[in-house]
Parts: structure tokens; C-alpha cells; sequence
């Protein structure tokens, strides 16, 4: 399919656009002593080709055939980011409004039929080209593992499996992470519209629905007035009431989005003053700054569902020698097929 691009970012690199709180999280993540060992271990196991196939077998593969113009953005979206292959994107029958990247070895891209059904085709766009901004920002990886993680707290992979993983505060410690995770890719959403407020109308739909008389300048100036509470209570309500949320609340995501439009990075971006993949430059101090407010942030999280980073690594080595040690069990799988 031909595609003709208004714009293009030949070869960025997803640090040209990535929120410090992105890095934070997953600088925090990587800290964890035996983390991506087990990550990789349990994306390894054939649960992550599982998945896929249930994708595959409850959902359509859209191409130059089948729902050609929601395809022929998709490739629009790929294209601009400048990605070297075209992830397979697939819509699947459910009423909630979301999307999601995943695959760690091949990433795919699931988009419900809600969104193409209600959204404009614009904010549709919106939504897939923040999509394939997780997929050049390489957010599939941990998303991959979250997404097991979360099938097995809900009974769909053998509790025999992951006995004695700290499932719960892996699967926190990746949710605060997955958070984080999504203020990059609304960034990048940004720029694949090359309109902010485009990303910013379709936030205003999912947080409100798609109501008449909804104004999209108040819901703006809404943003604009949003401030965290810096009172202990407030705070310590917050983190409960946000410790589940697969993604920040969509007024914080505006909020942060405007900031980051308003510093200069989009404009600057958009005229093509951008790090290029392989040669990023190192972080400027007022950037590992913010790094390191929200690895505080991170650490905390950590602390409270984890006991810790070194509690955790404790508790994911115990679960590697058990599962190294007893082969019979790790054997009892069944063996993917072929």
C-alpha cells in the first residue's frame, strides 16, 4: 500500500521523545537483582506464543484487505516513526476502549473494535501511532511479562508453574513501571499526528466518553489546573487508588503532554533536531534530575507491594533455584506447538 507521509522521523530514537519518568521506572526496573533473568525466563516457557495464538484465534488481521483504511493509517503511523518492519496489527470484539503492544520477541498490535467503531479516524490514529511508539520504544518486553503475569493472578496459566514467585509484587512493580511506560508513547503519538491536541481530544474521550456537548477547551483548562496533592493523606490515598490503574489517569496525561509541548522538545523534534538510533547523546542534568524524582517515586512503589528492591531479588533467586532445580515439574508442560 502506497502512503503518503506529511512528515517523517528517519531513524529517531525513542530517547528523543521519552518521558524521565519512563526512565526512572525502567532504570528501577533493571535494578531489581534477577528481574530479566526471570522476565526472560517466563516469556521463554511458551506462554508468550500461547497468547499469541489466542489472538490470533479470537480476533481478525488487518491488512490492504480487510478494513483497509484503519491498515492504511496503521502503516502511516509506522512509517513516520520510521520503524524497520510493519508489526502485525490485529482488532478484536470487546467494549472496552483500549489497545496494547505486546510480544517480546516479535511484537504485534491488538486494537479493540470499540475504538474503531466510536473514535474519529484521527483519534483512531492517535491510538495506533501510540501504539507503535511502545514498539520502537521497545515497551513489549516488560508488557509481554505483565500480561502473563496477570493471566496467571487470574487462573489462565498453571499455579504449579510460577509456586513460590512473588507474582503480586512483580506484577506492581511492572504496572508502576507500564504507567510510566505511557506518557513516552503519548509523546509519540504526538508527533505521529503532528498535533498534540489530537492525542489530547481522544485522552478527553476516554476519560468522559463520547458525549454531546463535551468542550474540549475546558477539559484543557482542566488539565492546566491539575496539581498531585502534597498532603500525606492525600498522597497515601492516591497510591491505593492508583495502585491497580493499567494506565495514569488520562488529566495527568494531558497535563504532562502540554508541559512537554510547552518546554520546546515537541517543536524542536518536529523541525528535525532529533537523536538519531546508535548515536543518542547522554541525558542533560536537568533530565537525569527528573530521573531521579521519579525513581524515588519508583522505589517507593517498590517498598510498599515488593518489600524492596533487594526483597524482591531475594524472593525472585529463590524462585529461579527452585524452578532450575526441579525439572520434572518444569517438564510437565505440555510442548508447544509446532
Amino acid at each position: 500500500m502506497a502512503v503518503e507521509l506529511t512528515h517523517q522521523f528517519k531513524e529517531i530514537s525513542p530517547k528523543a521523545y521519552e518521558h524521565p519518568a519512563d526512565r526512572a521506572a525502567t532504570s528501577a526496573l533493571h535494578a531489581v537483582p534477577l528481574l530479566d533473568t526471570v522476565v526472560k525466563r517466563l516469556t521463554d516457557l511458551g506462554h508468550e506464543r500461547r497468547t499469541r495464538q489466542i489472538v490470533k484465534g479470537n480476533a481478525v488481521r488487518l491488512g490492504e484487505q480487510q478494513v483497509p483504511d484503519v491498515w492504511g493509517r496503521y502503516v502511516e503511523c509506522v512509517s513516520i516513526l520510521d520503524l524497520d518492519r510493519i508489526p502485525d496489527l490485529y482488532v478484536i470484539n470487546d467494549p472496552e476502549v483500549n489497545a496494547m503492544a505486546i510480544g517480546a520477541k516479535t511484537p504485534i498490535v491488538v486494537v479493540n473494535s470499540s475504538v474503531i467503531a466510536s473514535y474519529t479516524a484521527a483519534e483512531t490514529q492517535a491510538i495506533l501511532g501510540h501504539e507503535v511508539g511502545h514498539v520502537l520504544s521497545e515497551h513489549t518486553y516488560y508488557t509481554t511479562a505483565l500480561v502473563l503475569l496477570h493471566q496467571f493472578m487470574n487462573g489462565a496459566l498453571p499455579k504449579s508453574l510460577l509456586l513460590g514467585l512473588p507474582v503480586r509484587g512483580m506484577y506492581y512493580a511492572l504496572l508502576e513501571w507500564a504507567r510510566a511506560a505511557e506518557l513516552s508513547s503519548d509523546r509519540a503519538a504526538a508527533l505521529v499526528m503532528g498535533d498534540p491536541l489530537v492525542p489530547c481530544h481522544m485522552l478527553m474521550r476516554m476519560a468522559g466518553g463520547a458525549l454531546p456537548g463535551m468542550n474540549f477547551d475546558a477539559f484543557l483548562q482542566q488539565a492546566d489546573a491539575y496539581e498531585d496533592e502534597d498532603d500525606l493523606f492525600s498522597r497515601q490515598a492516591r497510591f491505593w487508588s492508583e495502585l491497580s490503574l493499567t494506565h495514569p489517569i488520562a488529566v495527568r496525561r494531558v497535563k504532562e503532554l502540554n508541559a512537554w509541548v510547552r518546554s520546546g522538545d515537541y517543536d524542536r523534534i518536529m523541525s528535525g533536531d532529533y537523536a538519531r538510533r546508535g548515536s543518542e547523546p547522554a541525558p542533560s542534568a536537568e533530565f537525569d534530575a527528573a530521573v531521579g524524582h521519579y525513581k524515588d517515586r519508583f522505589s517507593g512503589v517498590l517498598e510498599r507491594t515488593a518489600g524492596g528492591v533487594q526483597g524482591l531479588g531475594r524472593q525472585l533467586g529463590d524462585w529461579l533455584k527452585r524452578f532450575q532445580g526441579d525439572s520434572s515439574e518444569a517438564g510437565s508442560e505440555p510442548p508447544d506447538p509446532a
